[in-house]
């Protein structure tokens, strides 16, 4: 079983930054890719950044360019640095753990940029 576990949200101001964190309680070994989605009040869930095993990545086109996905084997974590937020950015961010061609779910951390 795989339970991502993210932290790193909160209350940020327009043009700061959070770091997001989400550590995958399996062996980083039988984990492929790993994302974050996001999800905004009244939205549906959108792909925000994508990094594979080999650590090739993607991103939203309204990330690119400020954030910036990561992952440390060693510690089965994934990250995402967020740098010049803006309050569209505000939504409960998700991390997805892609194992055995499954997806496994994180329980979503509130991310909020006051203007």
């Amino acid at each position: 079983q795989v339970q991502p576990v993210e932290s790193g949200g909160g209350l940020v101001q327009a043009g700061g930054s959070l770091r997001l964190s989400c550590a995958a309680s399996t062996s980083i070994f039988s984990i492929n890719d790993m994302a974050w989605h996001r999800q905004a009040a009244g939205k549906q869930r959108e792909l925000v950044a994508v990094i594979t095993r080999g650590g090739s990545t993607n991103y939203a086109d309204s990330v690119k360019g400020r954030f910036t996905i990561s992952r440390d084997n060693a510690k089965k974590t994934v990250y995402l640095q967020m740098n010049s937020l803006k309050p569209e950015d505000t939504a409960v961010y998700y991390c997805r753990v892609v194992r055995a061609g499954r997806d496994y779910w994180g329980q979503g951390t509130q991310v909020t940029v006051s203007s």
